[in-house]
């Protein structure tokens, strides 16, 4: 069964049974008719705005682009049409009873005005549900979107100072490396064993006194300390005897 052929047979059938409790409460206190119509135009306003209200939080929660929404202004349309004729058929029909007095007008008044006045009962009531619904529905997606948005933005921002500090640590880690330090997480560093890199120049002693004359070292005892010709190996002497003779 279509929506709109539901809600206007529900509409329908609670202004039928609003009638009728309306025609025995004043047939019981019958000074009182003017409030108990009231109370009753209100009961079948305030079923319209609850029932239009739920379909109109549905929608916006199936349907958060406004554009691409159901058509919830003929559904309701076409469901006050039908529940304005089927109430005042039915208010007519349960008036031939003799133990009810829910009419006094006849069934062309009945199908024509008394059906008029009942859709705008249902269609008026419903369109400002419908509307209300969607807005209140909308803001609250809104906001949780809005929240979740935030958290994201919270986690990124906490990833991104916690990849800033990591990134820091290691620059940190790098620098004392260089400096030929240890990198401690409590902000100390050990130096042991390096110096210090703006020190003055540290000047070593010599490891041997070397000096200028040697000759004392190269000539043993009793040998002859004077400067002979070098001798050439290549060439013999024509006064020294060849060998073997």
């Amino acid at each position: 069964m279509n929506a709109w052929v539901v809600r206007g047979l529900g509409m329908a059938l609670i202004h039928i049974l609003v009638r009728v409790l309306l025609g025995a409460a004043i047939t019981q206190w019958p000074l009182q008719g003017s409030i108990l119509r009231w109370v009753a135009l209100l009961v079948v306003v305030l079923v319209a705005l609850i029932w239009a209200g739920i379909d109109g939080i549905r929608d916006r929660h199936r349907n958060p682009d406004p554009d691409q929404g159901a058509d919830l202004t003929m559904l309701w349309l076409k469901a006050a049409l039908l529940g304005g004729i089927v109430a005042g058929v039915g208010s007519w029909l349960a008036d031939l009873l003799p133990s009810l007095n829910v009419t006094q007008n006849s069934f062309f008044f009945e199908i024509t005005s008394g059906a008029a006045f009942t859709v705008l009962l249902i269609f008026v009531p419903a369109m400002l549900a419908v509307f209300l619904g969607r807005f209140f529905a909308g803001r609250e997606a809104k906001k949780a979107s809005q929240g979740r948005g935030g958290d994201r933005d919270a986690r990124r921002g906490a990833g991104s100072a916690a990849g800033a500090a990591a990134g820091g640590t290691a620059a940190a880690a790098v620098a004392d490396d260089n400096g030929y330090g240890q990198h401690y997480p409590d902000g100390t560093y050990d130096q042991t064993g390096y110096a210090d890199p703006d020190a003055d120049t540290a000047v070593f002693e010599p490891v041997h006194n070397y000096r200028q004359d040697t000759s004392d070292l190269d000539a043993g005892e009793g040998q002859d300390t004077t400067w002979q010709e070098p001798v050439d190996l290549g060439k013999r002497n024509p006064e020294e005897p060849k060998r073997g003779e």
